[in-house]
């Protein structure tokens, strides 16, 4: 007989033997008989007049169908039968006989309680010449060339079947690469290019300066650049090192395991995996803890979803369940090449001269991790940078910061000014060459050269084109960027050292990983975060319930909470409605019961993890008393039963844990126990509840027989199970989305659908998760008759069988009678509600995306108020249908594009300002919607929604979408995410967060900054950020001014000298100028400068929108900095020349020489600019003080020592004996100082007086005290302070105030409103 035939018609001789297994082993078979002593048999549903009943005494016996999903639980899976030890035996000739025997463990065949996320196909191809041959399957062709020798790994360790070792590497250099690649980093920026030509050029005749002085300042300059890139990777290659050097157990020969590191891996190992490990690369799973081959898997680091997936070994490798079983386990897998596709693979594993199809349910990818399951056997299929989450990730990019892009713009502009003022220079050189020389006779050189041959101006004037390039270099400032490494190192030190990033539970701080960017946190426009361990901590607690058109539960949720506060705090500014008021009067209207407002600001934590409901009427059996205490019931064992969850004793504390697919489910469990109905015990074929208060006998143990699982995924979104009770009435319940659950109704099912309706949305304006309950009851020939057909369905072969399913699942989900709802609170990551609102304020925008369903996601939304009751949502998703063909996938793009339109219509058209407006889009809309004939639709209509939630999105179109933002917005992006699945969008985004949570460390290790809660990002951003934007732009002015203001008057005195070459300052003043004498002052301002404190960039968020809107590096500030760079110039070469002309300055009536004026100038320069950086800071500290003053201090202790030391050079004693002396001298220092600064503190004066800016007011309130006297008008600037926003809690509760008094109004229209005092 054929696999196919084995696989359809089951043999009697077998089903006998299964059934026989099974029943010895208690996970099968009839349950037995229960002893005189039992608790009485109990209906799942007691009694309910006008219910549906079911008449039937039970399944007659003799109905083949029945008896057998009696004994197998109800789902028989095509192609696999249960393993009969004789036939395993049979197909294993030559293994050891302990293959074969019975396992000892207890387990569950979990593939018997899943009906569309564990199907096998039959996998066995019989006399093919090859994989390719196998039906038709491209493995061998293009594409699919890899071969695998299964635990023969020394075949891959040459060629030609060597592949990629499992070491990974995510540093941006290597030992090779590090000087080539670093230089070019270094000598992108222009200005060093620049001094690396000018260096060249210094050693030639035309330099005025000595190479050294040229060559030192680039060297050092480059140097501690190139070492502090060096640093920063050495910090990511040891977090790499830390995921290289985990260990597995892998096979290292006569069955025997041993543990080894995971960059020792090699393609064809294999490896155990224990549970609540991460699998260390892409392996096929052989067999697990489970009899049957299963294992749950959590992927959460790949595509950000918290519920567990299903896995399955093939058939073929069951009997590989112990270590001494892989003794001479050999196999080859032929299969697909690397390739970036989580959700796909196509693969044949060859194995006892058979082939079996591989598919994705027998692949484990790397970074997932094991759950629920306490090993697993695979081998190695992918490694190191072959495996797919790896194939996701994008080479670590080489981010620059838009200041420093726009300071390169204005280093050219600076540049075009050097080449014109030497232009001109060269050109008045060759005319006084060719015109005067000839006249000067006194100065005639010794020997013509071609420097200055009258002869031939031309080439005079070009050889002084390349000397005047030279002179005038200090137009552009070398030390610039070695004076912002410096800077932007101590910003990264500053990140890493406060403590209000410091994360007690897990001790880690805040990382600045590299520090290119400190001033981009300050510039930031759009927001991506990832949602799964970003914004929540897989939390879910039971809070609130409806059952039967009641609603229970009196604790508020968080939106609810904040709501209270608020409205607590802002009623007495109102002057129209009263705190009391609106809680005695409201109370119907918001389901805010009495209590709530003396828990705002002090709620108590709840003692039981995934349980915060409180209502008497509930608990300590207090049910029972209710009217509808027979739906009560049904509602808390439909919370018991509905699940897949597994039971698992406390060793420690001997209590139940559940480990459920899903947190609901957890919660689901939690809350039922709680209500006295706990999930004890879960067999092969049946439920067991221990139950407190349906028995005068105390706790009462039920079970109930599992017939049918139908599970939840996205597409249903719904979960049916069909169970027998003890009375053998067959009872079918179900829990879902409301709107699904709600056309699914009988008619005489929905008694209590207008309240539940209500309810649920209620719990959805206060940010709750919402499940509707239903159940029905069936009669025996109905289920028989289904389970015919459903059987029938599940054994089908073909690639419409999930259809068939679906229709067959639908069929029974019907006539269905409402019960009630549930409400979960989503638990955030604390703190992420205020972390969004204040973003929100400051001006940012937040999009979500997330490889969760997108009922989760919008839930989410709610929960941290990116989403609320009343904002319009508009939702792209494509029809379902075959994807593949031409015509569907034309047609799906043009209905997206007819929704993008008319989502966009939707927006223009609205009048209302107050209207906000949602997207959501679903990940295969997605594709479509980046495709470039509709991105930028997409993008317009996204950028005109409040919020963005983009749901069940690979990590490729993460990284697409965020791409898509920043090149179409042209704005600041800041990508933050947790797990791998999020680096491709963490590198292409103009800044990567990484959260350094507990699942590995992939996005931290890809990521520009790193912290430990989302929370943190609002001080990272908001704080810091903003510092660090404006200290680098100021900073960056300053240099160019200071700059300008030097370099121009060199060019002065070269024009003033008959363009000589000839230098005013001597060559030590140009050379200390800015790597001493002006350094330390303008290091001080980009590290210690705050305009305002931090609690007050955290009260006033609105401050921060002066680093998007680039208000102080925008060209109107950098031109005008360049312009008192100019005036400044001006003043200190004109007003010394006219001073010093033809004034005597010793006391034997000498007038001033070239050193003395040029000592004077220089001396004037120091203190103009020294006084202009104090002017500027608005922040001092004792360093600043000593910087700024000290600099002042260091140039005349070292022009003193530099006249004692160089005795034969113009500038012998000359501060001594010639400028100390002379009252002039420091008159004129005195009067240039005043003269350069003057207009500055002017403007300064004028703009604070009649055009401040936010941080002014706020210093001048500050300054003034009164945020202390006068704490009315603090609260007015700050509520100014605040961008107008459409999301996050104050816009949520704003709309729940403005709900309210409407209602009030409605409700009272000639009620008194008081104020309490």
């Amino acid at each position: 007989m054929s696999t196919m035939e084995r696989a359809t018609h089951p043999e009697p001789e077998r089903r006998g033997h299964a059934s026989a297994d099974m029943a010895e082993r208690g996970i099968g078979g009839r349950p037995p008989t229960r002893q005189p002593d039992s608790p009485p048999r109990c209906s799942l549903l007691p009694t309910l007049p006008g219910r549906i009943r079911a008449d039937g005494a039970g399944i007659p016996s003799d109905t083949p169908e029945i008896r057998s999903t009696n004994s197998n639980a109800g789902l028989l899976v095509a192609g696999n039968p249960d393993p009969d030890p004789a036939r395993v035996e049979s197909r294993g000739k030559g293994r050891p006989a302990e293959m074969a025997r019975a396992r000892k463990r207890d387990r569950l065949r979990w593939s018997k309680l899943y009906t569309f996320s564990c199907f096998r196909h039959p996998h066995t191809d019989e006399g093919g010449a090859g994989p390719s041959a196998a039906n038709g399957s491209p493995v061998g062709g293009p594409g699919f060339s890899r071969v695998v020798h299964c635990n023969n790994s020394i075949l891959h360790r040459r060629k030609p079947l060597k592949y990629p070792t499992n070491y990974i590497s995510t540093t941006k250099y290597n030992v090779l690469t590090f000087l080539p690649k670093a230089i070019f980093e270094q000598f992108r920026r222009v200005a060093n290019l620049y001094f690396l030509l000018t260096a060249i050029l210094s050693l030639t005749p035309v330099c005025p300066f000595s190479p050294v002085s040229m060559i030192a300042p680039l060297a050092f300059v480059v140097g501690l650049s190139m070492i502090k890139e060096a640093l920063e990777d050495w910090r990511r290659f040891m977090q790499d090192m830390k995921v290289n050097n985990r260990k597995v157990s892998v096979h290292k020969g006569d069955g025997e395991f041993g543990y080894r590191h995971w960059e020792d891996l090699c393609v064809g190992d294999v490896v155990k995996v224990e549970k609540d490990q991460f699998f260390p690369a892409d392996l096929l799973l052989l067999s697990s803890s489970y009899e049957d081959g299963i294992c749950y898997v959590e992927t959460m680091n790949l595509d950000g979803e918290t519920n567990l997936k299903l896995k399955r070994s093939l058939e073929v490798t069951l009997p590989l369940e112990e270590d001494d079983t892989y003794k001479d386990f050999r196999g080859v897998i032929r299969c697909e090449d690397p390739n970036p596709s989580l959700y796909t693979f196509i693969g044949n594993l060859e194995y006892e001269r058979q082939i079996y199809s591989i598919d994705p349910f027998q692949i484990l990818l790397r970074d997932s991790k094991l759950r629920n399951t306490a090993f697993i056997y695979g081998v190695v299929i992918f490694t190191g940078h072959d495996s797919k989450v790896m194939q996701n990730s994008t080479e670590s990019p080489s981010k620059r910061s838009r200041i420093e892009k726009k300071m390169d713009l204005v280093i050219y502009i600076l540049f075009t000014v050097l080449v014109l003022i030497s232009l001109i220079s060269s050109i008045g050189f060759a005319v006084r060459i060719k015109l005067d020389l000839p006249r000067w006779w006194y100065l005639q050189p010794e020997k013509s050269n071609k420097l200055d041959d009258p002869t031939r101006p031309a080439l005079s004037g070009i050889f002084h084109l390349i000397t005047a390039l030279i002179l005038y270099g200090y137009l552009i400032p070398i030390s610039l960027y070695v004076s912002i490494e410096v800077v932007k190192v101590a910003q990264a030190h500053f990140i890493n050292q406060d403590l209000h990033m410091f994360d007690e539970e897990t001790g880690n701080t805040a990382q600045a990983r590299t520090s290119n960017l400190n001033e981009e946190l300050g510039q930031v426009h759009t927001i991506l975060s990832d949602k799964t361990g970003t914004l929540t901590c897989n939390q879910m607690d039971f809070l609130k319930c409806s059952i039967a058109g009641v609603s229970y539960g009196v604790r508020s949720s968080e939106v609810e909470r904040a709501a209270a506060k608020q409205m607590a705090s802002g009623a007495a500014d109102d002057q129209d409605i009263s705190v009391e008021d609106v809680w005695e009067n409201t109370e119907d209207e918001i389901q805010l019961l009495e209590g709530v407002n003396f828990s705002v600001g002090n709620t108590q934590k709840p003692s039981i993890k995934g349980f915060s409901f409180e209502d008497n009427r509930l608990m300590q059996g207090n049910w029972t008393k209710e009217p509808n205490s027979s739906m009560v019931l049904l509602f808390f064992r439909i919370l018991a039963l509905c699940h897949t969850a597994i039971p698992e004793v406390n060793e420690a504390t001997g209590a139940l844990t559940y480990e459920a697919e899903s947190p609901d489910e957890g919660a689901f469990l939690v809350a039922a126990r709680e209500f006295g109905f706990e999930f004890s015990k879960r067999t092969q074929s049946s439920v067991f509840l221990k139950e407190k208060y349906t028995s005068s006998n105390g706790t009462t143990e039920r079970e109930f027989k599992i017939l049918n699982l139908l599970e939840f995924n996205s597409k249903r979104k719904r979960m049916t199970v069909i169970l027998k009770d003890e009375d053998d009435r067959i009872f079918l319940l179900c829990k879902g989305a409301d709107t699904i659950i709600f056309d699914r109704l009988a008619k005489n099912g929905r008694l209590y659908e207008p309240d539940t309706t209500k309810h649920l949305n209620e719990y959805g304006e206060a940010g709750l998760r919402t499940l509707a309950l239903s159940y029905r009851m069936l009669e025996e020939s109905e289920y028989a008759s289904w389970n015919a057909e459903f059987l029938q369905a599940k054994t089908s072969i073909g690639p419409d069988r999930e259809l068939q399913l679906e229709r067959v699942a639908d069929l029974i989900e019907r006539e269905l009678i409402l019960v009630g709802a549930t409400a979960v609170e989503d638990k955030l990551q604390t703190g992420v509600p205020q972390c969004i609102d204040r973003l929100a304020q400051a001006g940012l925008k937040i999009w979500v995306l997330t490889g969760d369903k997108m009922e989760t996601a919008i839930n989410i939304g709610y929960a941290c108020s990116l989403l609320r009751q009343g904002m319009k949502r508009i939702s792209l998703s494509t029809t379902a249908g075959d994807q593949v063909a031409q015509d569907a996938q034309k047609a799906a793009k043009e209905s997206l594009m007819l929704q993008i339109a008319n989502g966009s219509q939707m927006v223009k058209l609205e009048k209302d300002p107050d209207a906000a407006f949602a997207l959501v889009i679903d990940g295969k809309a997605l594709t479509f919607a980046l495709e470039d004939d509709m991105k930028h639709m997409f993008l317009n209509l996204a950028t005109e929604c409040a919020s963005v939630i983009c749901c069940r999105v690979s990590p490729r179109q993460k990284a697409l979408v965020t791409r898509l933002v920043k090149e179409g917005l042209g704005k600041t992006t800041l990508a933050i995410g947790d797990g791998a699945n999020d680096v491709g969008m963490i590198q292409e985004a103009d800044i990567g967060v990484g959260i350094s949570g507990v699942e590995g460390m992939q996005a931290v290790m890809a990521s520009d900054f790193s912290i430990s809660q989302f929370r943190f990002l609002e001080r990272l951003l908001v704080v810091h950020g903003h510092w660090c934007y404006k200290r680098i732009a100021q900073m960056i002015c300053y240099f160019f001014y200071k700059n300008i203001t030097f370099g121009l008057t060199i060019f002065y005195f070269e024009a003033f000298a008959g363009f000589s070459g000839q230098s005013v300052y001597d060559d030590w003043f140009m050379l200390l100028f800015n790597v001493v004498l002006t350094s330390l002052p303008v290091i001080s301002l980009g590290v210690f400068e705050q305009d305002v404190s931090a609690e007050i960039c955290l009260q006033f968020p609105a401050l921060y929108q002066q680093g998007p809107k680039n208000l102080f590096f925008d060209w109107y500030r950098i031109l005008g900095w360049m312009g008192n760079g100019l005036y400044s110039s001006l003043a200190i070469f004109f007003l010394n020349i006219c001073i010093f002309y033809d004034q005597a300055i010793r006391s034997g009536g000498q007038t001033a020489d070239m050193a003395s004026v040029g000592t004077t100038m220089f001396s004037c320069i120091i203190w103009a600019v020294n006084i202009q950086i104090a002017l500027t800071m608005s922040h001092f500290t004792w360093i600043q003080h000593v910087f700024v003053w000290g600099s002042i201090g260091t140039w005349y202790i070292f022009i003193i020592a530099y006249g004692m030391a160089l005795k034969s050079r113009d500038n012998y004693q000359i501060m001594l004996e010639v400028l100390g002396p002379a009252p002039l001298y420091w008159a004129a220092t005195l009067l240039v100082t005043a003269a350069c600064n003057i207009p500055y503190l002017i403007h300064i004066s004028y703009q604070r007086s009649c055009n401040p800016l936010d941080h002014h007011v706020i210093q001048e309130i500050k300054y003034l005290r009164k945020d202390v006297e006068d704490e009315t008008m603090w609260k007015r600037e700050r509520s100014k302070a605040r961008q107008r926003t459409k999301i996050g809690f104050t816009a949520r509760v704003d709309a729940k105030i403005k709900q309210i008094k409407g209602r009030l109004h409605k409700k009272s229209p000639s009620l008194t409103i008081h104020t309490v005092a």
